[in-house]
């Protein structure tokens, strides 16, 4: 029997293989045969889930949910209306291979968002962790890489392969170049441009966007730092632009500071820089953020 077959109000899913029968489906919904939707899950009106998706325990598809490709979502994801996950990458080179998207358990996507799915080029899945907010309108590109608790605020763009660490913020509007990597609770101002590498507990801002600093409100409620052991870190991250390249202090800062563990992640991030470098440091000048309005 086809889960989209009228029945009562919140009557349990009908008998069918690989969806549990306490599974919510509307009879508005359409659940592909060869979908896997776990005890618990919620699938409201307009929503289709394509026939390669898989559902863990206590996901919610609000309505008008798209699911496409193989879509793994994790235990207690919710997805508002008219979000779509796993359609095919916006890359000229992906020729139907199967590729999907995967997304940690507690993940809320909010409505309109894109999650496009992975490509050979990268490694076949585009990933989000845990606990992340994808906020409305934001776009998650093809072979994207984002951590744990992530939040992508309203409008965000990631270009294909941008990798995110743990705790991160991208604020609304803020645009990442493919292939950059941003650090471990790095701040992304909203409406920067990001087109080089943002280290761990950066904060950036601007058109083209550069380091302004610290993202102190980080380093001291999430890691609880003092405020002598930020300062700490702001001297080493100074010291390493301070000589010009910052790969070329690498091993000075080290020497300086040889038991520091935030500093050593920051040193670990510069060494492996990959192909765009570091977003250089400094002020952003008043007519660049006019321009960039």
């Amino acid at each position: 029997m086809d889960a989209s077959l009228p029945r009562a109000p919140g009557a349990s899913a009908p008998a069918r293989p690989g969806i549990s029968p306490e599974a919510v489906i509307s009879p508005a919904a359409f659940v592909a045969p060869g979908a896997s939707v776990a005890a618990g899950c919620r699938i409201g009106p307009g929503c289709i889930v394509g026939a390669e998706c898989e559902l863990a325990e206590g996901v919610e598809l609000v309505a008008h949910v798209v699911l496409d490709g193989r879509v793994r979502l994790g235990a207690g994801v919710h997805v508002s209306p008219f979000a779509t996950i796993g359609l095919p990458p916006q890359d000229l080179k992906y020729k139907g291979e199967p590729t999907g998207v995967k997304i940690g358990p507690r993940t809320h996507v909010r409505e309109h968002a894109t999650i496009h799915r992975g490509s050979v080029g990268g490694e076949g899945w585009t990933v989000l962790g845990a606990d992340c907010l994808v906020m409305c309108v934001a776009h998650v590109g093809h072979d994207c890489r984002i951590g744990n608790g992530v939040v992508l605020v309203n409008n965000v763009m990631l270009a294909g392969h941008v990798e995110i660490g743990d705790n991160a913020v991208i604020q609304g509007g803020a645009a990442i170049q493919q292939f950059v990597r941003i650090g471990r609770m790095a701040l992304v101002a909203g409406m920067s441009g990001v087109e080089r590498n943002v280290l761990p507990f950066g904060r950036v801002k601007g058109y083209r966007a550069k380091l302004q600093g610290l993202n102190t409100i980080a380093l001291r409620r999430r890691l609880g730092l003092s405020k002598d052991a930020v300062v700490t870190v702001a001297h080493a991250v100074h010291d390493l632009y301070r000589g010009g390249r910052p790969e070329d202090q690498v091993a000075a800062v080290a020497a300086a500071h040889p038991d520091n563990p935030h500093i050593a992640e920051i040193l670990d991030f510069v060494r492996d820089r990959g192909r765009h470098g570091l977003c250089p440091f400094g002020r952003v000048a008043e007519d660049e953020e006019l321009d960039g309005a």
